[in-house]
């Protein structure tokens, strides 16, 4: 075991491969001023992943959880987003909890693979076919974001949307490299479900973080 994983408390540690203050460009909040905590360290292994350098946790900084949020404080918006990496291969409550009582909004992408921790404003639940996702979270999303990098996606994007709570919002987004391919293809499956809504990453056509 870790020692992120023993600690606790606001001395508990994380390791933060980068923390930055951006436009959120991705899913429902896309658009939003937000800062982003992306924690080091993930065992789900995407081979389509555009932060692979995350995987590795050893190479990351340990910081506090004080440290850490002391760094959100510094920014105007309220708006929080915990990433990875997979964020939830650690414990998250102290964290939450600390952001929450300072009255930041706390939201998570998560693909659901590690035990839920932590109270969120808001869980954006992305699952991965390289690990299956844990049952708790289809009754805690409140966003479905299925990553769209082959035409078999689709079904496996309604396997879990047939899962998750009728409330939860559902997007599906193009892989960036396969955008040009997948991204026609998205367009039309929306218009003949609606019940979908597609998100972009509209961070890299801005070209910030």
């Amino acid at each position: 075991m870790t020692e992120n994983k023993q600690t606790a408390g606001l001395n508990s540690k994380l390791p933060v491969m980068e923390a930055f203050y951006t436009i959120q460009g991705e899913g429902h909040f896309t658009g939003n001023a937000a800062y982003f905590i992306r924690l080091g360290g993930c065992d789900v292994g995407c081979v389509w992943c555009d932060v692979k350098d995350s995987w590795e946790a050893e190479k990351w900084p340990l910081q506090t959880v004080s440290q850490i949020v002391e760094g959100v404080a510094e920014y105007k918006s309220k708006l929080v987003v915990i990433t990875g990496g997979e964020p939830l291969m650690y414990p998250l409550d102290e964290l939450t909890d600390s952001l929450r009582a300072k009255g930041f909004h706390a939201n998570i992408e998560t693909s659901g693979a590690h035990p839920l921790s932590g109270t969120w404003d808001w869980i954006c639940f992305s699952p991965k076919k390289f690990m299956k996702p844990r049952d708790e979270f289809y009754e805690t999303a409140d966003e479905l974001k299925v990553v769209i990098y082959n035409k078999s996606d689709f079904k496996w994007a309604e396997e879990h949307a047939a899962l998750v709570r009728p409330e939860c919002l559902l997007y599906l987004q193009p892989e960036w490299d396969k955008s040009e391919t997948m991204l026609p293809q998205i367009i039309e499956y929306v218009k003949d479900n609606p019940r979908w809504k597609i998100s972009l990453q509209t961070h890299k056509f801005m070209q910030i973080p």
